[in-house]
């Protein structure tokens, strides 16, 4: 290494400051002992020389991380906007996130134990597919928040938005349209699957509806493959499983010369990303990304400081309604 890529010690800052090192520290940490000129002469020679403290040298010496371990899945762009909010949430009671990619090629459990290895504190998992067995394992180490799950046992946490009362508002947000002919796209084995697949069809049979339910998933190309099986006898509504899976329906819809939503009406779940740009505009179910973040840092530093005991947090989403719902064509 170079003398120009050497990162700038707390000696160098001493030295460029005139002062010691020790006083430098005091300086650096934050800690009375220095007068403001001193205090001021170090913070100058510290910015001149690039010197940044060493994050981690500082976490080796503390019995304390403060560090919030969270998992999310590389393939969700939901899963990225709550990593979002949770940084701001996690920075406002004074700690940091350390995150971990789930990949096709790295497993969930390998991002959790290097979570653990880096010394997080708590542990955030958006959509855990352990089983509540190593669920509960991992807890009796660390406290555990699922997000977005809520079957975990009584070892972990879990913050979820109420997925049987999304699909109501979703079910009766096309009915007061005047829809009959619903198909649901479901999200085969993805989390949350089987709870939206439950509410459609006991909301579909309440109303007297038939509860069609196509076999589907998480990707806009599983949207597709599904949206090309809805014939011969086109619905005039689908609900998705999320907002990807719909894109994927109406690219399907439009390629069979159905219009959205003149022909056919589409809605998503989740309240994306995805849904919100303006040549989409995707009438949506949102869970509100901020608000299951915020409530998952919460439980974990509750949890961390012995405020609370193990707990679950179920949020009520909202319906956003946009472009691509409306009343059916005549005679639909």
């Amino acid at each position: 290494m170079t003398e120009q890529q050497r990162r700038p010690t707390l000696m160098d800052v001493a030295e460029a400051a005139g002062v010691s090192r020790a006083l430098v520290s005091i300086v650096m940490r934050g800690a009375p002992g220095a007068a403001e000129a001193t205090r001021q002469k170090v913070l100058d020679a510290a910015r001149e020389l690039g010197y940044r403290p060493d994050s981690r040298a500082r976490l080796l010496r503390s019995t304390r991380t403060k560090l919030l371990g969270l998992s999310f899945s590389t393939a969700h762009a939901f899963h990225a906007e709550i990593v979002d909010a949770a940084y701001a949430e996690a920075g406002a009671k004074g700690y940091e996130l350390a995150l971990g990619g789930v990949t096709s090629g790295r497993p969930e459990a390998r991002t959790i134990e290097a979570l653990l290895d880096f010394g997080s504190e708590a542990l955030i998992l958006i959509s855990p597919t352990l089983s509540s067995d190593e669920l509960a394992r991992y807890a009796s180490q660390v406290p555990v928040v699922s997000l977005l799950r809520n079957d975990v046992g009584d070892a972990t946490d879990s913050v979820s938005s109420d997925d049987y009362a999304g699909i109501r508002m979703a079910v009766e947000h096309l009915v007061s349209l005047g829809h009959r002919r619903i198909v649901h796209i479901d999200g085969g084995s993805a989390v949350s699957a089987e709870p939206r697949r439950s509410a459609f069809r006991a909301e579909m049979e309440r109303r007297g509806l038939e509860p069609a339910i196509i076999a589907g998933g998480a990707m806009e190309e599983d949207g597709m493959t599904a949206g090309n099986s809805l014939g011969p006898v086109m619905p005039t509504a689908v609900i998705a499983f999320n907002d990807r899976s719909a894109l994927g329906v109406i690219e399907s819809l439009r390629a069979q010369g159905q219009r959205v939503p003149a022909d056919v009406s589409v809605l998503g779940y989740d309240d994306s990303q995805f849904a919100r740009l303006s040549y989409v505009q995707l009438s949506s179910i949102s869970q509100d990304a901020p608000q299951l973040a915020a409530a998952a840092v919460d439980r974990a530093v509750a949890r961390i400081e012995g405020t609370q005991s193990a707990g679950h947090v179920v949020r009520t989403p909202h319906l956003v309604a946009r472009r691509t719902t409306a009343a059916p064509p005549a005679g639909g």
